[in-house]
């Protein structure tokens, strides 16, 4: 009876192993991917398209990867997420415009077998998300303005596109301000586009309306950089800029004679290919222990930015 048992224990094992072995062969292909973000002209959306692209290749050298801008309209990101439902791709990165409105194209990709994984920004009804800790960013960021006022003076947050991850930047700067009195927010609602052009612009119109302006926080690194000029245009001095990305063009601001002295950092190549591996693992019924993944922001400064490693890409 005993030597039975131990036959059925082996075949058992033997069966078992093999039926691993054929469930881990059987993994769904990586065969197309979508990625639409907010605007291509930012490289912090290249650096998370090329991330995903790496990490897509790595799983299947010969996927076919798609990135397109929506350029922030809703109705043209809409259009993008039914090119990709007709395209048959099986995981769709997801930069959301607007992430409540954005829910029923979402809601049609999946309802069409795609995995809908949303980058930088939230996204109703996506099975993941992986973002920044934007909220740690904000503060981050606003804490260094402060404590460079020494608490207190007038302040700008110039704000961008209502996507999550902007607005929670925002409430993370504002409950650093909040708690010094000394310092008073001129105006906290402006949408500089997220571009360098948009900042320029806001920024001209700030000088031009304030007389005293001690500092500025600007949602990303474009924004920042193009307040920046604006303010050298207007030969205006004595403000300190701070802002959000930590960005290559971030890291020539802080070692050269610029306004902008520190930036909370993302790693978008790494966010973009975490994206990608939780994307795959739910394609293949793997589910995350947390949709929502937080990565860490850490503060670039004029003082560290010699030893700030950078965005990471392929070593």
């Amino acid at each position: 009876m005993r030597k039975h048992t131990k036959l059925f224990a082996s075949i058992a094992l033997a069966l078992g192993c093999t039926m691993t072995l054929t469930a881990h062969a059987a993994d769904k292909p990586l065969k197309a991917v979508g990625i639409t973000v907010g605007s291509l002209g930012n490289p912090y959306f290249v650096t998370i398209s090329k991330g995903a692209e790496a990490k897509a290749k790595a799983i299947n050298p010969n996927v076919k990867v798609t990135a397109v801008s929506s350029d922030y309209d809703m109705n043209k990101q809409f259009t993008q997420i039914d090119n990709f439902i007709s395209a048959h791709v099986d995981m769709i990165l997801l930069n959301a415009v607007d992430p409540k409105a954005i829910e029923p194209a979402v809601k049609k990709a999946r309802a069409a077998g795609i995995v809908v994984v949303a980058v930088d920004v939230a996204a109703a009804g996506a099975d993941a998300t992986v973002q920044t800790n934007n909220v740690q960013a904000g503060q981050l960021a606003c804490d260094f303005l402060a404590k460079k006022l020494n608490g207190k003076g007038s302040v700008v947050i110039e704000n961008g596109p209502q996507v999550s991850a902007v607005i929670d930047r925002v409430n993370g700067c504002k409950t650093v301000l909040a708690k010094n009195p000394g310092i008073k927010v001129l105006s906290d609602d402006q949408d500089a586009k997220g571009s360098r052009e948009g900042g320029m612009n806001a920024m001209q119109g700030y000088l031009t309306r304030f007389p005293k302006l001690d500092g500025l926080f600007a949602i990303n690194d474009p924004q920042a950089i193009g307040s920046d000029l604006a303010a050298k245009q207007l030969h205006r001095s004595n403000l300190v800029i701070t802002s959000v990305d930590g960005a290559p063009d971030i890291e020539n601001a802080l070692k050269t004679d610029t306004l902008i002295q520190a930036s909370a950092s993302q790693d978008p190549w790494s966010m973009a290919q975490q994206a990608v591996s939780v994307g795959y693992d739910l394609m293949n019924g793997k589910k995350p222990s947390s949709t929502t993944i937080l990565m860490p922001s850490t503060l670039v400064t004029r003082e560290n930015v010699a030893n700030y490693k950078g965005w990471s890409s392929p070593h």
